[in-house]
């Protein structure tokens, strides 16, 4: 997956939510002094926070119901389902709105809005069944028009999808629509309020998983017509409900009472946006959780500080960091320029003494963790002598004649000490000088979309876990989400094989086929994958740190005096 202020009114709700968290920080503090909340918990699976136990270690109650969550958010570029492509934005979404399927917390489809489906002999045709008695938050029954209005929204150019065409252009019809060639997708169908028909050009084995992400889920047809600003206040089949948005200041969930699934046990959730550290709020009381940064990892970890009994890890992110080669103009479109940057950057001292081991370098496209992942795939590990010989073989032959180099990063001012690293051990082996500049996350994803960047630093974390999420659609020659231009023939071709290839060692060979000729090609420099480590208060339970993004704050819960609600 690859971001506005409104006068008085906000400074009004920033002045309102700055007394509402007055209430509760005194309730926040002495519940992590309690008694209650102490003690030796039983080991919880990797970034989840257990459930209580008491001093003995005998289970403590269950889930307990109501309490408002507070933690640290990002400013989302967008709250519309059809268009959201970051991770910050899909984090908000997942929680608000749903689709015919979702991921669970160890990355199987499971049902979601559909309680089942089955899929015709050819592969082609999934006939879905929805749920009886889904209610949109305003009451609403959902019916299967609904779901199919969503995809039709999202295909449609008028809504200016940059992810339709990749999540759902397998659907028959998808691509005529976005092209401006029909007006409806034809592989839609609803014979009956509870039945939608999904029709696809081919079987492939990842579909299902497609529709997990958000591109698809469902809106209010009648809400989206006659609301301009239908996005601040959206009625949709989440969990949880928009109760408020106030840039720079926060975003509020309330649960949905009526949820199709497990309801919520919280009442409320509270990103809070302010340009604050979070680790200081944390410290402070002010919220439950906190991530923590690279300077604060070895004080949080110190066996003296007793924040050390708070801190929590996660599994690691199915994702990676990388720097991409625009590989359709100078000096990138020359792969032996590309190869040398590759063999020029020491991953090993970038992660372990810059990043004080919070990260994990990595060689491959596909992180670890996910399936069809090998290790060793790539053969452009750090050699500085055989990095100045591959630019020698370039048609600069050496770094004299190199045009300026810039390398383009996403922020807003403060610099960019990861990139600027990176610019600067790459230049120091080559013999050469690299700019960083940081351009405004807005701006720098439409600039990264029509290829105005020679090199640039990005992102991509997995959205479902499937080799054809990385491969095909960062490296097909006719993606949409091709940021390098890559193009190979043959690669086309073990990836379109792939897509339809029912066996599963033989689809995954034909990705290694794949991925070993794309790294070899050095299309991009991948840099790391992280490893989330946050701090959180012992009266929190069941807050994940999943490798994607998926629905997760349904299943936290609070326990103590943080449970009451101010």
């Amino acid at each position: 997956m690859a971001l506005v202020g409104i006068g008085c009114l906000a400074m009004v709700a920033l002045t309102c939510f700055g007394a509402l968290v007055g209430d509760w920080v005194l309730t926040r503090w002495q519940a992590r002094q309690s008694p209650a909340a102490i003690g030796t918990p039983a080991a919880p699976a990797a970034g989840v926070v257990a459930g209580p136990t008491t001093p003995g270690g005998v289970s403590a109650p269950g889930p307990r119901d109501g309490g408002i969550f507070v933690l640290p958010g990002g400013e989302p570029s967008t709250l519309d389902p059809a268009l959201v492509g970051d991770v910050v934005s899909a984090n908000y979404i997942y929680e608000i709105y749903s689709g015919l399927v979702t991921l669970s917390p160890d990355l199987e489809v499971v049902p979601d809005l559909a309680e089942r489906w089955s899929i015709s002999p050819d592969g082609k045709v999934y006939t879905f069944t929805l749920r009886a008695g889904i209610v949109f938050h305003d009451g609403r029954p959902l019916a299967a028009e609904d779901v199919a209005f969503a995809i039709e929204r999202a295909c449609d150019p008028a809504t200016g999808s940059r992810v339709a065409e990749t999540y759902l252009g397998d659907i028959v019809g998808c691509g005529d629509k976005l092209a401006g060639a029909a007006t409806r997708v034809a592989g839609l169908a609803t014979p009956d309020a509870r039945t939608i028909g999904i029709t696809i050009d081919a079987p492939k084995a990842y579909f299902l998983s497609k529709l997990t992400y958000p591109t698809s889920f469902v809106v209010d047809p009648d809400q989206v017509a006659s609301d301009p600003e239908w996005q601040t206040r959206p009625n949709a089949t989440g969990p949880f409900r928009l109760a408020a948005y106030v840039p720079e200041g926060r975003v509020e969930l309330v649960r949905h009472a009526a949820y199709h699934g497990a309801v919520a046990h919280l009442e409320r959730v509270l990103f809070d946006l302010r340009p604050v550290s979070s680790l200081t709020m944390y410290e402070n009381g002010e919220i439950d959780a906190a991530p923590v940064g690279v300077g604060d990892l070895d004080r949080v970890r110190d066996p003296l500080n007793p924040l050390s009994a708070e801190v929590v890890e996660g599994p690691g992110d199915l994702g990676l960091s990388y720097l991409g080669f625009n590989t359709r103009v100078a000096p990138f479109d020359d792969v032996h320029v590309r190869r040398a940057f590759n063999l020029a950057l020491d991953k090993r001292t970038l992660a372990e003494v810059v990043l004080r081991g919070a990260v994990e370098p990595v060689d491959t496209i596909l992180p670890p963790g996910m399936p069809g992942h090998t290790p060793g795939l790539g053969t452009l590990a750090f050699d500085a002598a055989r990095a100045r010989a591959e630019l020698a073989r370039s048609r600069y032959g050496g770094p004299r004649a190199l045009p300026p180099i810039t390398l383009q990063t996403s922020g807003e001012g403060g610099g960019d000490p990861i990139s600027e690293a990176v610019a600067d051990m790459i230049g120091e082996t080559l013999g050469i000088a690299i700019a960083v500049e940081q351009t405004p996350w807005e701006t720098f994803q439409v600039e990264v979309d029509r290829g105005a960047y020679p090199l640039f630093t990005l992102g991509w974390s997995a959205d479902y876990a499937d080799p054809q999420d990385f491969l095909d659609v960062l490296f097909h020659s006719q993606s949409p989400l091709n940021h390098t231009g890559y193009a190979d023939a043959e690669v086309d071709g073990w990836l379109e094989a792939a897509r339809v290839e029912r066996d599963e060692a033989a689809r995954f060979a034909l990705y290694r086929q794949a991925e070993r000729r794309i790294l070899d090609d050095a299309a991009w420099l991948p840099l790391y994958h992280g490893v989330e480590t946050w701090l959180v208060a012992p009266y929190v339970h069941g807050f994940a740190l999943p490798p994607i993004v998926v629905p997760r704050m349904a299943a936290v819960w609070l326990d103590g005096p943080a449970a009451a609600t101010p």
